[in-house]
């Protein structure tokens, strides 16, 4: 077992953050300008989402969370650079605390005209940030067969990065409405089980037959085989705030693919549960993030989920120094301490009272520690 290697576990982040009115503490369009400037120093690592308020930016390969970490620093000073010349902000959040998407202007592009035809108002209101992680499988049957239990997992790390406990001004009990706003949308949520990586492929055939979707990318599963690269596509989180968050969740979930990898080469399979189980404990952590309680399926009993968290942490534990990814992890113990994105934004608000404010605070923290 000592010579497994874990080198094709490689990770890719992609973050989707907000374009702030430093007057207002409104979104605001930045009208493609910061696309355009961005492209001429990190190329097509940034580009344009749905809404003009939106900058999408991905790492390129990353062979550790090292590289991920410098990847998605650079990236963010730049974008918060390039903002800042142009008199506009940026912030991680999974949500703003105050703008109604009815005023943001969309993204003039094929590709979004089409999803806001046949989508409508789930697609205008859809003025959501997530948090996107690949990661490297050595083929796609491999890739299918991780997926299928890494999906037990996805609760567990969705509460870690709970975001947007606001709404269009309100506060709406949830650590995460974020999911709550996406849920409108078709092909979300869970997956199901497949058998087999051609079980997969037949669906996604079978959808682009009859029309349902011109293509694979239509399908916005929190996990999914990807449908052109080797990777399985993490699409759970919300946007953490700070960098450190994003790493430490991307991390968490190459680790999560080892682990699996490494029970399956010694002819161990990890435990399969029904999507409708796991739904559950995602519908908790949407709620109360990381203070609430997850079932624990196994002795069918509640279970406190940082408790929960933790033993994650035991279970990948023996991969993580192959995949030199410790110091990185370890700073979900900060996490747990702190509280998570959603908390120290309901703190903010608490303490002050004042939505602009939170927006402040989110905007002070994107370049936090970098």
């Amino acid at each position: 077992m000592a010579n497994l290697s874990y080198k094709q576990f490689t990770l890719g982040v992609e973050e989707e953050y907000m374009v702030i009115d430093p007057h207002t503490h409104e979104l605001k369009s930045h009208e493609q300008k910061i696309v355009h400037e961005g492209q001429k120093i990190i190329m097509d690592k940034v580009k344009a989402e749905m809404h003009q308020a939106v900058v999408e930016v991905g790492t390129d390969i990353c062979a550790d969370v090292d590289e991920a970490f410098m990847d998605v620093s650079t990236l963010r000073k730049t974008i918060s650079s390039i903002a800042g010349d142009l008199g506009l902000w940026i912030g991680a959040s999974g949500t703003h605390p105050f703008s109604h998407w009815e005023s943001q202007l969309i993204t003039e592009h094929v590709r979004y005209s089409e999803i806001v035809n046949e989508l409508q108002e789930a697609a205008r209101s859809n003025l959501v940030f997530g948090l996107h992680v690949h990661v490297g499988m050595e083929t796609r049957e491999m890739a299918i067969h991780i997926a299928n239990s890494a999906r037990y997992f996805l609760p567990h790390v969705f509460a870690l990065s709970t975001n947007s406990p606001f709404w269009e001004g309100r506060t709406t009990g949830y650590k995460s409405f974020r999911t709550k706003v996406f849920e409108k949308f078709p092909r979300t949520g869970i997956p199901d089980h497949f058998e087999s990586i051609e079980e997969y492929d037949n669906y996604v055939k079978l959808l682009v037959k009859t029309n349902c979707i011109d293509n694979a990318k239509k399908i916005w599963w929190d996990l999914r085989v990807h449908p052109f690269f080797n990777t399985v596509e993490f699409r759970i989180c919300d946007i953490p705030m700070t960098t450190q968050e994003t790493i430490a969740i991307a991390g968490l979930f190459q680790a999560i693919c080892a682990k699996l990898y490494k029970l399956r080469n010694q002819n161990l399979n990890f435990m399969r549960y029904n999507r409708r189980l796991i739904t559950e404990n995602k519908w908790r952590a949407s709620r109360y993030g990381i203070d609430g309680s997850m079932i624990d399926f196994g002795k069918q009993s509640e279970v406190n989920t940082r408790v929960l968290i933790y033993e994650l942490l035991d279970f990948v534990d023996d991969v993580v120094p192959h995949l030199g990814s410790a110091h990185a992890i370890s700073h979900v113990h900060k996490m747990l301490e702190m509280g998570t994105g959603a908390d120290r934004q309901l703190k903010v608000f608490e303490e002050t009272n004042s939505l602009v404010n939170v927006v402040d605070y989110i905007h002070t923290s994107f370049l936090y520690g970098l």
